[in-house]
């Protein structure tokens, strides 16, 4: 097995923690999730499955061969982490699909046929089980995941790590800080924002008092009703220097409930000074964001649970990055979410720009 070792990545600015991934479900679930990077595990693992319905496949025992422990220890695991096994990729074959393994291996030339051993008196598969318990390549590595006595399951759980990260540092050119920037609807959200932005910031001009404290203090309530943090915190969570943009970092759907914050706050604020008949003051800004906050929690509420989710399961997972507000709102990130972010319709700014001007310079005039 070839091991790739984090040393081998001098320029990574990719700050992903070497995980405790037998204790953490979350972190299992984000690695087998991203299929991009199984596909270089599988290249670089030296352990060829049996391809059968266009997955590669392994026995229980050639399990217990590969990671040196009883077979004993692998009922156990079965026992235990059954559930997530099954959901990873591990079956048990029986009936008309066990005879269609079994016919299917019984015509292979290439392997090893010893290793298909299912039992203690070196059983090939087909001649007297009436089951089998198979694995598919994410369930062989979440078992390497769960294993917690066998020394190569440590080895493949520390190449794992190593191989996500050079895979993530490949994608990215070194760094997570903007992978936001690498999804399809990024560029649209980001100048709707921007549009939207605009006119937030001329509706404080055009119905506050000059106060130089407006935009920051009214900018921070919108953030921290939407992901309970300010500017601040915010940039101090993803490591930002002051001349990085916080809203150049943000997921698409973080900035499309900011843009909708920021519009009806903005049409709120005009409506109170049409009714003041003159500029507020800034404490009775503040008093009306409250109002506001009130008025449109119940109608906001399932794009702020969805945008805090996102936000805080994608930066543990691609930044490693924690939003201590938003613990409770941390799930998997999806396959899909991968693909998103990794796969091949993931691009960065650069190139995204270059392939749509025409909608960048329809809604920049917009």
């Amino acid at each position: 097995m070839a091991k790739v070792q984090l040393r081998d990545y001098i320029n990574i600015d990719i700050c992903i923690c070497m995980k405790d991934l037998s204790n953490s479900a979350l972190d299992r679930r984000n690695i087998l999730n991203n299929n991009i990077a199984l596909q270089e595990l599988y290249e670089i693992f030296d352990f060829k499955g049996i391809l059968f319905e266009r997955k590669y496949r392994y026995t229980k025992q050639q399990l217990a061969q590969f990671f040196q422990v009883d077979i004993r220890t692998m009922n156990r695991l079965l026992e235990i982490y059954r559930e997530e096994l099954d959901q990873s990729g591990h079956e048990l074959f029986t009936g008309v699909r066990l005879k269609q393994f079994k016919d299917f291996v019984s015509q292979l030339k290439d392997i090893n046929v010893l290793q298909l051993t299912e039992d203690d008196e070196s059983e090939i598969v087909g001649a007297r089980a009436t089951s089998l318990n198979v694995f598919t390549f994410k369930a062989f590595l979440n078992v390497a995941m769960l294993l917690q006595g066998s020394d190569r399951a440590k080895e493949v759980r520390s190449a794992t790590l190593d191989i996500v990260i050079d895979v993530l540092n490949k994608k990215l050119g070194g760094t997570t800080k903007y992978i936001n920037q690498q999804e399809e609807s990024y560029v649209s959200s980001a100048l709707r924002e921007f549009n939207y932005r605009q006119e937030f910031t001329n509706a404080l001009d055009n119905y506050i008092i000059d106060n130089k404290f407006k935009y920051s203090q009214l900018t921070d309530k919108i953030y921290r009703s939407i992901f309970k943090e300010n500017a601040k915190e915010y940039r101090q969570i993803l490591k930002l220097g002051n001349k990085e943009s916080v809203r150049s970092t943000m997921y698409s759907e973080v900035l499309d409930l900011i843009s909708a914050y920021e519009n009806g706050f903005s049409d709120f604020l005009k409506k109170a000074l049409e009714n003041k008949g003159e500029k507020l003051r800034l404490s009775e800004a503040n008093k009306l964001f409250k109002e506001f906050e009130a008025l449109t929690e119940m109608s906001f509420k399932p794009l702020k649970e969805k945008a805090r989710s996102l936000m805080a399961s994608r930066d543990m997972a691609f930044r490693d990055a924690l939003h201590e507000q938003l613990k409770e709102y941390i799930l998997e990130v999806s396959q899909e979410d991968f693909e998103k972010f990794l796969g091949e319709k993931s691009m960065s700014l650069e190139q995204r720009l270059k392939e749509n001007i025409d909608v960048f310079i329809r809604l920049k005039d917009k």
